[in-house]
């Protein structure tokens, strides 16, 4: 039987969005998803204020390292924030 591998969530705070004001805050906690071929190009793949996923230039962030109940937690308010967005 195959068992899923369980990806860690990873999120990163903006400190740059000199590109992409309408994108992107300043300061801001953005959700990463994990994307092995945008990392070799110097990207992130990160949710915006669209709820859509782009690349990003990963100069533009700062990854942040959080305890696994705390990314948890922070990806469900993030999840429900997106769903009453739309």
């Amino acid at each position: 039987m195959k068992t899923k591998r369980v990806q860690k969530s990873r999120f990163a705070v903006c400190v740059d969005n000199a590109d992409y004001p309408a994108s992107l805050e300043l300061h801001k906690v953005y959700r990463v998803l994990p994307d092995d071929e945008a990392a070799q190009d110097g990207d992130l793949r990160v949710i915006d204020e669209s709820g859509e996923d782009y690349l990003y230039p990963a100069g533009y962030f700062v990854l942040v390292s959080l305890p696994d109940e705390k990314a948890r937690t922070l990806k469900r308010s993030l999840t429900r924030k997106l769903k009453t967005a739309v």
